[in-house]
Formats: structure tokens, sequence, C-alpha cells
């Protein structure tokens, strides 16, 4: 177990926001959550899964919802007195409906805002978090989990929103239908719930972790920070992805916010070896696929990770900014995505895409030059 400290806490956040491809929540409100939560005096320790007793519960808490909040009525935006604290109530209420304690919490994606939803979570009821999460990434719907892919029940469910409301779903008939319910009070909450799901001990739930995933976003958010090394070799050593496209962003990013979601795309103008290149990459909250020239360049489940190298931080959808100094990686998404049932639940040909899933490091050599 290791208590982590500021500069670890940025590293995690910062490398999440970059391995999130464009979604996982707001980095700056996740930062900002985590140096509150410190001069709270709220403490963060990191556990591997190891080094807990496989029958301690753990639950997955999160945010639901676009990172453009909805519009909202006069009477919403004056009720919202539980804002910031949605994901540790619908964990409260999930115990309370279990009738036992949660012993640890585990993020449900990578993201800088999802992820620190989760420290905060932990830090807020004593907890440790442990060293993975349920997805290796971010992902956009409830079903694009690594849980689902290995049959780890998604109900319970606790879910709250900032009005104070509260909903406990025990039973439902699958991830699909999770989605729809919860995505549904996201959009009559002004855009946003707190969702804690997935309750388990350790020993069931572990198949549908991908381990060892915090410790790798603080690598990620290490080689970012690290200024003495060049930021895309950094990058490729650590990662083990592959360099896509280097360019400009031609225009602000066009999107439209709608059932929940952030859709849009992202275009870009290629610079250096690819200046006679134009890049274009479509997100529904995540970056989802990618093309060269108009070609399919890489798609989910791996991810396309998008970072302005001026300032070396990630660029999240659907703020990319006309001018922007950008380079696109392409990475290999964990194992279990690759199999059948991973590519069925989050392949292109799931958000109705033709292109079929072609492993990015077969597309491309790793190489920058």
């Amino acid at each position: 177990m290791r208590t982590l400290e500021a500069e670890e806490l940025r590293d995690i956040l910062v490398g999440c926001a970059f391995l999130g491809t464009g979604g996982g929540g707001s980095l700056k409100a996740g930062l900002a959550k985590v140096r509150a939560d410190r001069k709270a005096g709220r403490v963060f320790r990191l556990v591997s899964l190891d080094e807990l007793p496989g029958d301690i519960w753990v639950a997955t808490p999160y945010y639901c919802g676009s990172l453009v909040p909805s519009g909202e009525t006069a009477f919403m935006a004056d009720q919202g007195k539980y804002e910031g604290r949605e994901c540790g109530l619908a964990v409260k209420v999930l115990e309370r409906h279990l009738g036992r304690s949660i012993g640890a919490i585990v993020a449900t994606e990578l993201g800088g805002g999802n992820t620190a939803a989760a420290f905060s979570v932990a830090g807020e009821l004593g907890l440790p978090i442990l060293d993975a999460d349920g997805a290796g990434r971010s992902v956009p719907d409830l079903q694009h989990s690594t849980y689902f892919v290995a049959g780890v029940p998604i109900a319970p469910m606790g879910i709250a929103n900032k009005f104070g409301d509260v909903v406990v779903i025990p039973s439902v008939v699958d991830d699909f239908h999770a989605e729809a319910l919860v995505r549904a009070m996201a959009v009559a909450s002004g855009g946003h719930v707190g969702v804690a799901d997935h309750p388990g001990p350790i020993r069931e739930v572990r198949k549908g972790l991908v381990e060892g995933s915090i410790t790798f976003a603080e690598a990620v958010g290490r080689a970012i920070r690290d200024r003495a090394k060049d930021l895309l070799e950094a990058l490729l050593e650590t990662t083990g992805g592959v360099f896509l496209f280097r360019g400009t962003v031609v225009s602000d990013c066009k999107y439209e916010d709608r059932e929940g979601f952030t859709f849009g795309q992202t275009a870009l103008r290629g610079a250096g070896r690819f200046r006679s290149s134009r890049y274009r990459i479509w997100f529904k909250n995540e970056n989802i696929i990618a093309w060269r020239d108009g070609r399919v360049d890489a798609t989910v489940p791996d991810l396309i990770c998008l970072i302005d190298e001026d300032r070396r931080e990630p660029i999240l959808n659907p703020w990319a900014r006309r001018g922007q100094r950008v380079a696109v990686l392409g990475l290999p998404a964990h194992p279990i995505w690759r199999t059948p049932r991973g590519i069925e639940t989050f392949g292109p040909r799931s958000f109705g895409f033709r292109a079929r899933f072609v492993p990015v490091e077969k597309r491309h050599r790793r190489r920058l030059s």
C-alpha cells in the first residue's frame, strides 16, 4: 500500500487524461478536486489487488454524462446542493441497499475526471483505491467495460444527482439497459449523475479488472511532465504505442451534445513529414475512429490519444482549438478488448462504422521518423 503525494496524484490524473482518449471528464476539475481533498486532510492510499483479502467488497463510483453540461431550469440551478458529492452519495446508497460496507474503491475507467472521482470517494470514506480499473482507458457507454466483457454483473447500482435525488437499481436486464436508464437520469439531472456499481468481493470482480492501470497512468503522466526528454519518444517508450500523425488543428472543434453524449470531429492539417496529409477523428465523448487522407487509420478498442505538443497537455473533447500543434498516438488496447466479445462490444462496428478492427501496431510501425 502506498500513500500518494501531490506530484504522484498529478502524474496519475494527467496520465489518465491522456489515456482517456479525449473523454473521462475534466482534468482541470479532477486536479482541483484532489487538491481540495488533500487540503481537507484526506489521504489517498493506492493498493494492489494482491494486498487485500479476496472477500473484501469493492464498488466502482463514477460520473455518467457528457463533458458539456445540458441546459437547466432556474429551479435546477438553485437546488444543486450535492454538486461534487454525487459519487460518494451513490456509494452510501449502495451500501444501505447491500447491508454491508464497501472496503475498497475501484475506478471505472482512466480519465482525468472519473479517476479523480474514484480517488475523491476513497478519500472521503477513508478507503484504499485499487491499482486497477474497469476499462484500461476511457469509454462512452456503461456496457463498454472490461467488467461486461468478463461477465461481471453491473447491478445492484446506486445513483445520485446534485439535487440529492437517489435511486437504487437492484437488478437490470443487461448493461445496455443499464446504460439507457442511467443516461436518461443524467439528462434529466442537468447533464450528469453519480453512479456506484459492480459491487462484489475482490475474488469475484477481479476477472473484469485491468490490473496495474493506475501505476501505468502514473508512468505516462511522469513521461509527459519530464521536460528533459523528448515528449513523443518518452510517451512511445512508456506506452508501447505508435506515432500516427502530427499537425495543427484546422478549426475549433465542432460538436453537439445529444442524449447525454458529446459527438463531434477533430480535423488536423499535417506538419513535417505529414504536411501533405489531412487527419480526421470522430468522437463520442472518446476518440472512436480516425482517418488519414480518407482511409481508416485507427479504431477502437485501441486508444487514439492527442496531446498538445507546446503545452504538453492531453487534449480533451470537444476542446481542440484552431492552431493547436497536436501529435496523435495510437496505443494497443488491453488484451481483453481484443477478444471476439471485446471487439463485438467496443469495436468500430458497434458504433455503426463498416470498418473492421485491425490492431494499431499491425497498421503502423513503431517509429517517429
